[in-house]
């Protein structure tokens, strides 16, 4: 099947305007201009949050739609690939995030635009807990890139998460994934955007 829709979840305090996100945008500009790419700026509640994605996504075909998720956003595209069945690649995803999140309730910092802030509400740590699911239904359908280097999730709780998932082990790189360019392949192939 050809995949014709790809939607992009970004981490905590990210945005679309992250190196990894712009530059899957500019692959697709330039190699897969028939793909519907989506990349929403997600409000800080994560029940908002998934009212928009599935809001925003409503009308796309499940069997051709394909989703990534980076840190927080992981944790979303899983619960998105639960929801609708579609394939998903996770980049060192958020396993626990209401656990995780619980102690920057308070007022947070937008990591492109520091000027802008938001507040981090202590409902928000229930809406994750929400969302949460319990275990992948279909391994198959994950593939995950994950860094041993990551200084923010453990890697060993990331791959436990997703028994029987094509998952990419990274001995070192880091939470943000910096040699990124460098797993490109992999993960275009998982996703069968590219031969």
């Amino acid at each position: 099947m050809t995949i014709s829709h790809l939607l992009y979840l970004h981490g905590f305090r990210s945005s679309p305007q992250s190196f990894k996100a712009r530059r899957l945008a500019d692959w697709l500009a330039a190699h897969r201009p028939d793909i519907t790419w989506w990349c929403p700026q997600l409000p800080p509640s994560p029940a908002q949050a998934w009212a928009l994605i599935r809001q925003g996504t409503a009308d796309w075909p499940a069997d051709r739609t394909v989703v990534i998720g980076s840190s927080l956003g992981g944790f979303y595209a899983t619960a998105f690939a639960e929801a609708t069945g579609c394939r998903a690649m996770l980049l060192n995803p958020a396993v626990d995030p209401a656990r995780d999140l619980a102690k920057y309730i308070g007022e947070q910092t937008q990591f492109h635009r520091p000027e802008e802030r938001f507040e981090f509400l202590p409902e928000y740590v229930d809406e994750l807990r929400a969302l949460t699911v319990p275990a992948v239904s279909l391994p198959t359908r994950y593939g995950a890139i994950i860094c041993k280097g990551d200084e923010v999730l453990d890697w060993r709780e990331m791959t436990g998460r997703y028994p029987g998932a094509t998952v990419k082990l990274l001995d070192g790189s880091d939470h943000s994934i910096t040699d990124f360019d460098d797993h490109l392949p992999f993960l275009l192939r998982f996703l069968e955007l590219c031969d």
